[in-house]
């Protein structure tokens, strides 16, 4: 088996994914977690560190509740921030406890505390908790309203000495526009973060990309449908698109 082209990356998975959303079926669920899927990403990862690497995972809440689309049902934002860093939470502590069932040691962090749930995020700590072989969960984003989860991975990526963030979609890179409405969008193997910016690429926000830049991260984006395609992205394989310098 191929070694990882990186020994320590960031994870990035959408909330959407855990509701069914990246399932090898290809059916989108829209609430709550799908528990075949949640095993099937827990074991993709279990199999990604087996390869060597220490792995960080950000995971998001959009299966429960995402801060803008609460703002615009009438909450104030930082209300609906404050919601969704609580959903990512509980994604984490699902994530988490799958991945032990599947064989491997996982520790979640939360940049909110929370002490009687889980750990508080602290940097140290939560690179020594890498060197030791553990799956790390990052919860509750920057602990901040107005950061995504996104911007997060990042972030964290460039605290932990990570290589890469690996982000995990619904499709097989970056377009340059969304393949399922416009047949002619075209797929980019290669791109800069200035390049991503230019366009308004919408695969990240456009703080996490300025951030990726700034520290010269590579982002890889892949799609999250397939089993096992966190381990083929880990070993170079599969399809997606380079995001960096």
């Amino acid at each position: 088996m191929a070694g990882p082209i990186y020994s320590r990356v960031i994870v990035k998975i959408s909330g959407e994914v855990l509701a069914g959303g990246g399932g090898a079926n290809g059916k989108s669920g829209d609430f709550g977690i799908d528990q075949t899927t949640l095993a099937r990403v827990a074991a993709d990862l279990v199999a990604a560190r087996s390869l060597g690497a220490t792995l960080g995972i950000v995971v998001g809440g959009g299966n429960f509740v995402r801060g803008a689309t609460a703002a615009q049902g009438g909450l104030p934002r930082v209300t609906g921030d404050v919601m969704g860093m609580l959903a990512t939470v509980m994604n984490a502590l699902a994530l988490e406890a799958a991945i032990a069932a599947a064989g491997a040691p996982a520790r979640t962090m939360s940049a909110l505390a929370m002490p009687e749930i889980c750990e508080t995020y602290e940097r140290r700590r939560a690179a020594r908790h890498l060197e030791e072989g553990r799956l790390l969960l990052l919860a509750a984003g920057t602990g901040n309203p107005f950061f995504t989860t996104d911007t997060t991975a990042v972030l964290r990526a460039a605290e932990l000495g990570a290589g890469a963030v690996l982000k995990a979609t619904d499709v097989d890179g970056v377009y340059s526009a969304d393949p399922k409405r416009d047949p002619r969008a075209k797929r980019y193997e290669r791109l800069t973060h200035d390049e991503a910016l230019k366009q308004d690429l919408k695969v990240m926000d456009a703080t996490a990309f300025a951030l990726a830049r700034e520290n010269r991260m590579p982002i890889i984006v892949f799609s999250i449908r397939e089993k096992g395609a966190i381990l083929a992205t880990l070993r170079g394989e599969g399809r997606s698109t380079f995001v960096g310098s």
